[in-house]
């Protein structure tokens, strides 16, 4: 999988927004440094992508999934979810929901929980 299909996976799914795909290193580095990718393919074009970092046994963090708008409501999403769930070993899913997805989640089962609290790269700790 190339940098170069990722990022126009991104584009097509509305998550460049919201990540640094101009961020050559920077993407390079979330790309290598997640530890449970799954990826979905229609022939040659990358349709989908669920990036995560997993221990396996407790905690897998979903940072992004990220389908085509082309082929959302195809069940490819779904299906990513699933695969993330299989591969991550007895660990639950925990994600951040995008905008747009704050109703998707929900229909999936996931559950809501109020309790996360987010620190930034550049704010300072009290």
């Amino acid at each position: 999988m190339s940098l170069a299909a990722v990022v126009e996976l991104y584009r097509a799914s509305t998550l460049g927004e919201r990540r640094p795909i101009e961020e050559r290193e920077r993407l390079v580095a979330m790309l290598r440094h997640a530890n449970l990718v799954i990826t979905a393919w229609e022939g040659d074009q990358l349709v989908g992508l669920a990036r995560s970092f997993s221990d396996f046994a407790y905690c897998t963090y979903l940072s992004d999934l990220a389908v085509r708008v082309s082929h959302q409501r195809r069940g490819i999403g779904r299906e990513l979810i699933r695969q993330t769930q299989h591969h991550g070993g007895r660990a639950q899913i925990i994600l951040l929901a995008a905008p747009r997805a704050v109703d998707y989640y929900p229909r999936l089962g996931f559950r809501h929980h109020p309790q996360a609290w987010l620190l930034g790269p550049d704010d300072p700790l009290a």
